[in-house]
């Protein structure tokens, strides 16, 4: 059902109501209905429309989006990768955040490594499709068009991050009754690629990604380049004087790719890395049990 936002103002875009919510959160707005009538509807269960194709390709006008993220303070608590998963109904297998255990070298600490797609100003990934399913937009946001993509894994391929998932076979998570919006990556559709997508649509409401929102120690900034500001929804830096003061570096800067994503560098560590060990499910900690940190761990546990 078609929504205007009433209550005294009027929204930019169409909401909708949804049966999909976090619970009610007591705070009432007013809608119109598109019979002409006046309601009143829980927050939880509004949400903006999606754009359609031709607008989710050029990009909100006059922002440049950017994402920091804190190695210092991430634990691995994987709310990150569950909010996403939610958010974009994936199902379990199919992450667009990933957390690695890094050790740069046998002398040298571990860390948590949280990686998205790093939306970069030179992808590769969209240079090598050849039906123009992936594209670059104004805002520095790159999207796949699942109804353009033939499944063909080039820009997989292409991609110098392995940040994208292929969908082997249909999931019951795909069958919802929504429009397809290349903004939301909603529905997934078998045999395509897909991806973190920074959350374009959440954007629009002036919302963090799902991810910076959903994590509990502050990891993940996110912001406009060009307004020179990152929050990560408790705390707001100048994003120029963050990366300067806190020495901020590109993953793998060399390739040329210019990615919009940056790291702030693991030290003064606000958690032992041991503690992102805790908790995890069996198939999650089988991940991490070739890497050389574990393996020690395993080895000083047998003597």
């Amino acid at each position: 059902m078609g929504l205007l936002a009433g209550a005294g103002t009027v929204a930019t875009g169409a909401l909708i109501a949804t049966g999909k919510n976090s619970g009610e959160s007591g705070e009432k707005i007013k809608v119109l209905t598109t019979s002409g009538e006046v309601m009143e509807v829980d927050k939880n269960f509004l949400t903006q429309a999606p754009v359609g194709r031709a607008e989710s390709h050029e990009g909100i006008p006059g922002r440049k989006f950017v994402m920091v993220i804190d190695l210092a303070k991430c634990k691995n608590a994987r709310k990150c990768v569950e909010e996403c998963q939610k958010g974009h109904n994936l199902p379990k297998d199919q992450e667009f955040m990933k957390v690695y255990l890094m050790q740069d070298s046998e002398k040298t600490a571990p860390y948590w490594f949280p990686k998205p797609c790093y939306h970069c100003d030179n992808p590769q990934c969209v240079s090598v499709c050849p039906v123009g399913a992936t594209y670059k937009r104004s805002d520095g946001i790159v999207l796949i068009d699942n109804e353009r993509c033939i499944g063909c894994k080039f820009c997989m391929t292409g991609c110098p991050y392995s940040t994208r998932v292929f969908a082997w076979k249909p999931n019951e998570e795909y069958d919802i009754d929504q429009a397809y919006s290349p903004e939301k990556s909603v529905p997934g559709v078998e045999g395509t690629v897909s991806k973190c997508d920074f959350c374009p649509d959440l954007a629009r409401e002036g919302k963090l990604p799902y991810c910076a929102a959903a994590c509990p120690m502050g990891v993940i900034y996110f912001g406009d380049i060009d307004e020179d500001v990152v929050t990560n929804g408790t705390e707001t830096f100048k994003f120029s004087e963050l990366i300067r003061d806190r020495s901020g570096y590109r993953y793998l800067e060399n390739l040329g790719t210019r990615p919009n994503v940056y790291y702030l560098p693991p030290v003064d560590r606000q958690f032992p890395v041991e503690r992102g060990l805790d908790g995890l499910t069996e198939e999650t900690a089988k991940r991490f049990e070739n890497t050389p940190y574990v393996k020690n761990l395993k080895n000083k546990e047998a003597k």
